[in-house]
């Protein structure tokens, strides 16, 4: 789907947004969870996704374990008899974005969200038109990554940066991408 043909909302075009955080190294999950726990990042999440729809991977819908309140959740799965109540399941993701661009019209919100896991964001990344990144400081092992190389047409619009929660924690920031081309 290109962006020149998405419908527009109330407020104008609908823009595909990425929700992510990642290490240092690249790092977004390990085992199925996030490999660190930031309580603002989650607070974070939930303000930037809250009332618009949300695309992602069946893993990523498994390792939340069930449908985000106050969202149409849209989960992409191969598997044709996966089924969960509270979500919209799809097979491909020109269906996931045909359902998600319907849903912003409908409900008048500007953004879709994707928020994983690392093959939809490959996958969407010539799509996508802003990331929403928490830069979590410092490495972590891992077996979900998400590749990112702000060479490739990328602006950093903003940056918040935040010592750890807790003792021995990680620094964050909160860091907006906007596509340059």
């Amino acid at each position: 789907m290109n962006a020149d043909n998405n419908p527009a909302s109330a407020r104008g075009p609908v823009r595909i947004a990425f929700v992510v955080a990642r290490s240092e190294n690249g790092v977004i999950g390990r085992d199925g969870k996030l490999p660190w726990h930031i309580s603002a990042d989650l607070q974070h999440f939930k303000r930037l996704t809250l009332g618009k729809p949300v695309v992602m991977g069946r893993k990523t819908y498994d390792s939340i374990g069930k449908p985000l309140p106050r969202r149409t959740n849209i989960v992409v799965t191969r598997d044709t008899a996966w089924q969960q109540p509270g979500v919209q399941v799809v097979h491909d993701i020109p269906t996931a974005l045909a359902l998600a661009y319907e849903d912003a019209h409908r409900t008048g919100v500007d953004e879709i969200s994707i928020i994983g896991g690392g093959e939809l964001f490959q996958v969407l990344m010539p799509e996508a038109h802003v990331i929403y990144l928490t830069e979590v400081h410092g490495s972590f092992q891992g077996d979900a990554v998400f590749d990112l190389d702000l060479a490739l047409g990328w602006r950093e619009a903003s940056r918040e940066r935040h010592a750890a929660e807790s003792p021995g924690g990680p620094d964050y920031s909160f860091v907006t991408l906007e596509r340059t081309a």
